[in-house]
């Protein structure tokens, strides 16, 4: 009995047992099923969603970006496709040796990886960095071989710009360089993130910067069938990127160089308008730079030399640069005493060579003959005291709220960015601009030297150039333009870039007429008379010598016993024909002396070129460049006879790459052949040189 009881009982656990085996079972089967369920009724689309991105990879295909051309079609910017070596350092190994085993294989100068270092310090560091550029099909073939030694290298298809005239007009061109961390972080926080997904480098300077959004193009996608490694396997879909837009601009290269080349080796700058629609024919600063140096980022030499250099070729002194205008003020300074009533064209002023002030002298040494002047005779003769005398009957708000519509001491409004605003002075800037009390207060003596463009007056060579555009367009003002169309790559369709509407400042045109006939006669026989004997035109023009330093009471001006950075600059402005003008232009040649000695011959080839056809021969060349000349030397060439261009140029073939063609198709990238003065310094009573 006892025993049937144990095996009772056995039985009764065993039962038990299997039934809470059975219950764990079908529990984890219930809990199998529901999963089960799940995920494929429940997270079906999601996950088959997810199985699809794990078999394919969106590829983002950069656009090629838009040409540069001069008004004539000549092109400025465009691009080629070569291969590059790049790193990405977070999936190679110790950089340096990196840099090391890599040199082994192929040439890798010590610029080349100071410049490499230079992008890593501006990048994060698992950003593919270019260390190698323009590799050559021998090159590629050598690395390929040795590519399993180097985890973290690759070789890359990339498209770069081409400034193909080098050094010509940069600081309009601009240039493209590797976007940095703050602008990314811009692009992200904008709606354009999307279309800059694979973009590395963007417009940094003049039309490349500021048409960034013309240029660019549209980002294209490509999807691509993956294997389990990662690696491409075919293309599924493909939606091609579209190319930028060319970008069209009013200047005439040719034009352009012929006055880079007159300038030389000399610092200045040079904006020529048309009147009528405020078109810039040409938009100079000296000296200029390569922009190609940019292009694959600079390296710490070359950046060196630019930013360190006493000429500072980076500053674009026809946007930045400002300066006193010196005696090219005097004919507005005229016309504002006219239109405000101030002073009659036929009151007359004695000009004995100074005047005197408040105890003090301001001079004139430069007026040879002196004696007494009209208004005429004291913008042809450029007589400083006719001027000291009316700038202290017109006071300098007076003087501030005539000049400010002119665009004087303001932003003209040109479509580059970087523009500065300069000084246009009245009582109230300078209580604005000092801060201690005994600073703000205005004297009466601060007003005289204004009259003749001196003292607190500030200007760029754009709203100098934009002031007499405006006097020779009977005083209706157009907003100065760089970029006149854009053209798609693909339909040839060009759209005209609407300029801003005309402003007319209503000024008496009696009033315009006297003062725009008196700056002919400055050409005929007063002191650009012999710049322009012989021109088969009428031009008006005026001349203007600026300080560069200031001078004390009674100190004599004397170029050869100064600095050649103390030098008075020298200017002039212009306007030709002289009825119905087709351009106007302002030029300044830092440090060179009076006006009609270096920057009223540039003027006067420049008239020569653009309504006669002409262009310097080599000795008239040489002879401008070098502030030697007056009227033309010898017989001038035709200038649509000059072969263009004039000298070898950097081609993207010259590099041992292949150009390409923006309206091609994009979709694959395969190379061709894989081969500022500080404005308004303080014033102080002093006798002013001649601002002629």
């Amino acid at each position: 009995m006892t025993e049937l009881r144990n095996v009772e009982a056995d039985l009764a656990r065993f039962r038990s047992r299997v039934f809470v085996v059975s219950l764990v079972i079908f529990i984890c089967f219930l809990l199998l099923l529901s999963r089960l369920i799940y995920l494929q009724v429940w997270r079906h689309e999601d996950l088959s969603a997810q199985a699809e991105s794990n078999r394919t990879a969106i590829v983002p295909i950069v656009p090629n970006r838009g040409l540069i051309t001069d008004r004539n079609g000549i092109i400025l910017a465009s691009n080629y496709s070569a291969y590059t070596l790049e790193i990405t350092p977070s999936k190679c190994g110790p950089l340096d040796q990196t840099l090391d085993d890599l040199s082994k294989v192929l040439d890798i100068t010590a610029r080349e990886r100071r410049r490499f270092k230079k992008l890593l310090d501006e990048s994060k560091s698992f950003e593919s960095l270019p260390i190698r550029t323009r590799l050559t099909d021998t090159e590629v073939a050598r690395f390929a071989a040795q590519r399993f030694r180097f985890p973290g290298v690759e070789i890359k298809a990339r498209l770069f710009r081409s400034y193909p005239y080098g050094e010509l007009a940069s600081h309009v061109i601009g240039y493209i360089g590797r976007i940095n961390q703050s602008e990314k972080e811009k692009i992200n926080d904008s709606d354009d993130q999307a279309n800059y997904r694979g973009t590395e480098y963007i417009g940094k300077l003049g039309v490349e910067q500021s048409f960034e959004g013309q240029l660019h193009g549209t980002t294209g996608v490509e999807q691509i069938e993956t294997s389990a490694g990662g690696r491409a396997v075919r293309k599924l879909a493909s939606n091609p990127s579209t190319p930028g837009n060319a970008v069209v601009l009013s200047i005439d290269i040719r034009l352009q160089k012929l006055i880079e080349d007159m300038f030389g080796d000399r610092r200045g700058a040079l904006v020529a308008l048309d009147p009528k629609t405020g078109e810039v024919l040409a938009f100079v600063s000296k000296p200029t730079f390569d922009s190609n140096l940019f292009v694959e980022g600079i390296d710490q030499e070359n950046w060196q030399m630019l930013n360190e250099s006493p000429d500072k070729p980076l500053l674009n002194r026809a946007l930045r640069g400002t300066y006193p205008p010196g005696s090219t003020y005097k004919p507005f300074m005229a016309l504002a005493a006219l239109e405000t009533g101030t002073r009659s064209p036929t009151a007359l002023i004695n000009d004995p060579g100074f005047f005197m002030f408040g105890g003090h002298r301001f001079g004139s040494p430069e007026n040879e003959r002196g004696g007494i002047m009209d208004m005429h005779r004291a913008i042809v003769e450029s007589s400083n005291a006719y001027f000291y005398s009316l700038a202290n009957e017109l006071g300098v708000d007076t003087m501030h709220d005539f000049m400010k519509p002119l665009g004087f001491g303001q932003i003209t409004g040109i479509d580059i960015q970087g523009e500065v605003r300069g000084v246009l002075p009245s009582q109230a800037w300078k209580k604005a601009y000092y801060k201690r009390p005994e600073q703000q207060k205005w004297y009466a003596g601060e007003t005289i030297s204004l009259g003749i463009g001196q003292g607190y007056n500030s200007f760029t060579m754009l709203q100098l150039a934009q002031a007499v555009a405006t006097l020779a367009n009977n005083g209706i003002k157009r907003q100065p333009q760089l970029v006149t169309a854009t053209r798609d790559v693909n339909t040839r369709v060009q759209t005209q870039v609407e300029a801003q509407p005309p402003v007319d400042l209503k000024f008496k045109p009696e009033n315009v007429e006297l003062v725009r006939k008196a700056m002919v006669d400055v050409t005929l026989g007063g002191t650009s008379a012999r710049v322009f004997a012989g021109a088969q035109y009428l031009s008006g023009g005026k001349t203007g010598t600026a300080q560069a330093v200031g001078l004390k009471e009674k100190e004599k001006y004397n170029a050869s016993k100064m600095e050649e950075h103390q030098r008075d600059h020298s200017l002039y402005i212009a306007f030709a024909p002289a009825v119905d003008p087709q351009i106007a232009l302002a030029v300044i040649v830092e440090n060179a002396g009076f006006g009609a000695a270096s920057a009223a011959p540039i003027a006067r080839r420049v008239f020569d070129y653009v309504l006669m056809n002409q262009y310097p021969n080599d000795e008239d060349m040489a002879a401008v460049s070098k502030g030697l000349a007056t009227a033309p030397i010898g017989k001038p060439r035709v200038a649509s006879e000059v072969p263009w261009p004039p000298k070898p140029v950097v081609t993207a073939a010259s590099a041992g790459a292949a150009p390409v063609t923006p309206g091609a198709s994009d979709a694959v990238l395969t190379p061709a052949l894989p081969a500022s003065a500080p404005v308004g310094a303080a014033f102080a009573v002093k006798a002013a040189s001649a601002t002629r």
